[in-house]
This record gives structure tokens, C-alpha cells and sequence, in this order.
């Protein structure tokens, strides 16, 4: 039987290094032994497997999906290919992988001190549109863990690459102090067939029914609760209060903050008539606090003479990305921070979109 001769030129244009293996587990010491993975098992990139991912996004190896602007790092979709196969991928996985990367390489998402921080960020995705249905992501229970296949292996796709491609490793370049665990996988399906709510996605630009992700380099998600009121403001009052906490023990600027909302609490939020703009707006007026508060949680000394000025958790109301995800039943809910500010900001792209195209 003839080979497709499609096939042969992706094979022939291949540039990755080979290397053969006895068995799957001598692949397993190999790749640890030269810390190409997270410390977790990996699937060997096998050359029909990374061709696989790169002719269901129609992109040629050599692909320029764009440069690293601090260390001038080109990155190719075979490489992106080659470690979305090592974290457990599907070729059908791989264009919310591209789409994630290519955003996180927008200038304001600030790839490189995103990676490299103390801080310890995590790249957090968030899913919108058809493709959360075609790969079976999970918005529902245990959304912001290992929930489905799809967001496991999409958010581990983005650790391992930056690990391989830009040094992103403790030690090397991420010189995280403590990190936290959103660095093995950080994705999120947003529940949208649950919810009346405008997706993120949507409300960020793209066109509604566009599948697209947002890409945000942020701190470990902290859980909230409040069972006892069916009040939006009230819920919202609990929310503040852990933005505001955040301020406090950990930066006082600006920033996205990510706010997690499950079924139980937005039912309090529908029946009142307030949307996505009503939850953004509370929350950025009322999230603020004065500087003085510093002095209550050991961080006097840098108080000075601008202890009465006050400080908000957003420059604009826009900035708070509200999402609806998790389980039918608990009232809790999640907020997310950001890593440094205004510094690095949340990106949003479609799914397929051109990002250097004319337009």
C-alpha cells in the first residue's frame, strides 16, 4: 500500500533529535535523567504522534508560532507538538495548546517574568466555546483539579513546554521560592451549558459560539464559603474580603483577579437578575483597601506617610474575570490572583485565530 506523500514530507521536515529506546520504561529514565519532564511519567513523542498533532492543526513543523522576547527563544509547532504528545495529549488537544502559547507570547501576558518570578505563578487557562464539548472537558466537580482527560493534559502540555523550551525549570530559570501545585496543570473548562451568564470568552471580545482561551499567570487558587445567605452582595462581601486578604498578605496593586463561581451560588446571583457586569462591578468598587492595613499583618515599616492612601484591586472593572465552574451543590467558590499586578495581564484568543495575520 502507497504512503501518503503528505505524510512523507512531514516526516522528511521533522528537525527533533531521535533517539531509540528499548522499552517504555528506558524512555521513562531517559527523559528524567535529563529533566525533560515535571517528575511525572511521560508519553514517548513518537514521530508519527507528533505528526499527528501537527496535521489537525494543518501547521507545518517548521511553523513560527512566535519569539521569546527576553532570551529570543523561536518556537516551532513541532516543538510545542512534541511536548503536548509527552504530557498525554491527543492530536485533538493540541490547537488549545498552540492557542494557549500563542497567547501566552502577547506582550502583555509578560512571558518570560511570568516563568522566571520568585513569585511562583501558574499559567492558568481557561476553555470557552463547542471545543470544551468535542474534547470532553469538565466544568462541573472538582473543576479546578484533575476533573478530565482534556484539562489535565492541555495544562500539562503548557508546563512541560515551557520547562523544555525556555529552561523553565526550578533552579534554571523559574527560581520559584514555593510555587504551588497549579504547575503540574492549570486548566478550566467554564460550565457554560449551566449557566446564563455571557461566557469569558465572550465577554472579552471573541465572537459568541468561538471556541478560545484566556491565559492568566496566576497565584494558587483560595477557596472561599458562605452557605448562610442568598444575598448577591452578601456572597460578594465574602469575596472582597479574600481579594482584600490578598492584598494585604501578598500585593497591594492591581490586577485580573479570577473569580470561580459554582452552581449554588450563581443560583442566588440568577434569581436576582445580576449578570456577569453586575458581579465585575461590585466587586471592583468595593474591593480596595488603605495602606495602613499593611501595619496589621507585620508589613509597618513600609506604612510611611501613606497610611490613609487608598488602594484598589482593579483598574477598571473589566479586569475581574468571572467564571462559572464547579460541582451543583457546596456554596463555595474560588478567587484567583494575580501574579504581579497590572505587569502581566490576561490574554484572551480564538481558537484557530491568525494572531500576525493582516488584518
Amino acid at each position: 500500500m502507497a504512503s501518503d506523500p503528505t505524510t512523507i514530507r512531514t516526516q522528511a521536515a521533522l528537525r527533533s533529535k531521535r533517539y531509540a529506546l528499548d522499552d517504555v520504561m528506558a524512555a521513562q529514565e531517559f527523559f528524567h535523567s535529563r529533566g525533560w519532564t515535571d517528575g511525572l511519567p511521560v508519553v514517548p513523542p513518537t514521530p508519527q504522534a507528533v505528526e499527528a498533532c501537527l496535521e489537525w492543526v494543518l501547521m507545518p513543523p517548521e511553523q513560527l508560532l512566535g519569539i521569546e522576547p527576553v532570551r529570543q527563544r523561536p518556537i516551532t509547532a513541532e516543538k510545542l507538538a512534541v511536548n503536548a504528545v509527552m504530557a498525554g495529549c491527543l492530536p485533538m488537544h493540541f490547537p488549545v495548546v498552540v492557542t494557549a502559547f500563542s497567547a501566552m507570547l502577547q506582550e502583555p501576558f509578560l512571558l518570560h517574568g511570568a516563568t522566571a518570578s520568585t513569585g511562583g505563578c501558574a499559567i492558568l487557562i481557561v476553555v470557552n466555546g463547542p471545543i470544551r464539548q468535542e474534547l470532553g472537558m469538565s466544568g462541573g466537580f472538582n473543576a479546578l483539579g484533575p476533573s478530565d482527560r482534556a484539562t489535565t493534559v492541555i495544562g500539562r502540555a503548557i508546563r512541560l513546554i515551557l520547562y523544555n523550551l525556555l529552561d523553565a525549570r526550578p533552579g534554571e530559570v523559574d527560581r520559584s521560592t514555593l510555587g504551588h501545585p497549579g504547575k503540574f496543570s492549570y486548566c478550566v473548562a467554564e460550565d457554560e451549558e449551566h449557566s446564563t451568564w455571557r461566557p469569558l470568552a465572550e465577554e472579552r471580545g471573541i465572537p459568541p459560539q468561538a471556541s478560545a482561551v484566556t491565559v492568566l499567570a496566576a497565584g494558587a487558587p483560595r477557596q472561599i464559603m458562605n452557605e448562610w445567605t442568598t444575598q448577591p452582595e452578601e456572597i460578594l462581601d465574602t469575596v472582597v474580603a479574600e481579594i482584600r486578604a490578598n492584598m494585604r498578605h501578598y500585593s497591594i496593586w492591581p490586577g485580573n483577579y479570577a473569580l470561580v463561581l459554582p452552581p449554588q451560588l450563581r443560583a442566588h446571583f440568577e434569581r436576582a437578575g445580576w449578570s456577569k457586569a453586575e458581579v465585575r462591578r461590585y466587586v471592583a468598587q468595593n474591593a480596595r483597601i488603605r495602606r495602613s492595613e499593611w501595619a496589621e499583618c507585620g508589613k509597618g515599616s513600609v506604612v510611611g506617610e501613606r497610611g490613609e492612601r487608598e488602594y484598589a484591586a482593579f483598574t477598571d472593572e473589566n479586569d475581574v474575570l468571572v467564571v462559572a465552574a464547579g460541582g451543583p451543590a457546596g456554596g463555595f467558590g474560588a478567587v484567583i490572583p494575580p501574579w504581579y499586578g497590572n505587569k502581566s495581564r490576561a490574554v484572551t484568543l480564538a481558537i484557530g485565530a491568525c494572531v500576525d495575520c493582516a488584518s
